[in-house]
């Protein structure tokens, strides 16, 4: 046996006996051992260990009246552990089925093109209705995403008239979209 197992087994076998603080250590030491011996079995799955750990403590000590004291520990906590293992790949296999993968086959991806399409066809020709010192500014700073300095560069403005006429260029495409939805 190694030491692990004796001072794990040790452990319990006096918590069994109604000592509770060796028992506590027990849940302490055995929670230690399980991340190592969960870790190596979820290493593409790190965030799942400690829940894995924490069910696995509660299953031990709901369990703990059926561990008979002549046999190892590690090898009934490990089945104990790969139990809540296989218990928790089924609840997440039974997630999984209910999400339907997305083909590349699918419409909704040509939709959603058309559709981005369409919007930006409208957007350009909302925007060719502002005068060019209201157009300028929101297509640079807020199409392109060019900063007010670059935009007053750029088109000559100051960045003072270059923030008026992101403002009031939005204000008039409100206006113009709200007048075509009437």
């Amino acid at each position: 046996m190694s030491a692990v197992e004796d001072r794990l087994r040790g452990l319990l076998v006096r918590g069994l006996a109604g000592d509770s603080g060796p028992y506590a250590a027990f849940l302490r030491e055995l929670s230690a051992y399980l991340r190592g011996f969960l870790r190596g079995r979820l290493a593409r799955m790190p965030d799942e260990v400690e829940d894995l750990v924490q069910e696995t403590l509660l299953a031990v000590h709901n369990q703990r009246h059926t561990y008979d004291a002549g046999q190892p520990l590690t090898p009934w906590v490990h089945a104990i552990a790969r139990y809540k293992v296989v218990d928790w790949l089924r609840r997440r296999a039974g997630r999984e089925a209910l999400n339907d993968p997305l083909d590349e086959e699918t419409a909704v991806f040509a939709v959603s093109d058309g559709e981005a399409a369409d919007a930006r066809r409208d957007l350009e020709k909302l925007l060719a209705g502002l005068p060019d010192r209201q157009r300028l500014p929101i297509v640079h700073v807020k199409l392109e995403g060019l900063s007010v300095a670059e935009t007053a560069r750029l088109t000559g403005m100051s960045e003072s008239a270059v923030k008026v006429g992101v403002h009031r260029g939005l204000k008039a495409l409100a206006a113009l979209v709200r007048t075509d939805d009437t």
